[in-house]
């Protein structure tokens, strides 16, 4: 069985990234989406709802599931038996960056290997902290997170 994760903070979850998931559950059997629990950041959501989103986004995916998790990523996915680590890729700067990460896991674990997915480029302008901005301003996040989810963001910002 081909297994690969994709690890994100996903805070929230946005159609860039749904994208990614739902071209990925087309190439591997199973695609586990890692949401990181990281001390060193505040996110919006807990670590619960960012699972939870990310669980209404991807209902749809039968080979995918969802779950958190801290710690180094190639352990986690060692964990689940994943061969790979999947990294959407926005823009050159993404790159350097998630090139870096890639040989760092590599050098941890010689089995994983990082494939890089291009985002769609109807999504390349999207990030989370650009929703959670235009979120926080009362703006349209049609088309920008999955309609499933723009309550929750919604409700966030009214408390």
């Amino acid at each position: 069985m081909r297994i690969a994760v994709y690890p994100g903070s996903f805070d929230p979850i946005t159609n860039g990234h749904v994208d990614i998931i739902e071209r990925a559950s087309r190439v591997f059997d199973k695609v586990i989406v890692g949401v990181l629990r990281n001390r060193n950041k505040e996110p919006l959501f807990s670590a619960s709802e960012r699972v939870k989103l990310a669980e209404l986004a991807t209902e749809h995916l039968e080979n995918v599931s969802v779950e958190s998790f801290d710690g180094l990523l190639v352990e986690f996915a060692r964990q689940h038996k994943a061969a790979v680590i999947i990294k959407g890729l926005r823009t050159v700067n993404d790159f350097e960056y998630e090139f870096q990460m890639a040989l760092l896991n590599k050098s941890l674990d010689s089995e994983c290997e990082t494939m890089f997915m291009m985002t769609n480029s109807k999504y390349s302008y999207i990030s989370s902290s650009m929703v959670k901005e235009l979120a926080e301003y009362k703006g349209n996040l049609e088309g920008i997170v999955p309609s499933q989810i723009i309550q929750y963001i919604k409700d966030k910002y009214e408390h």
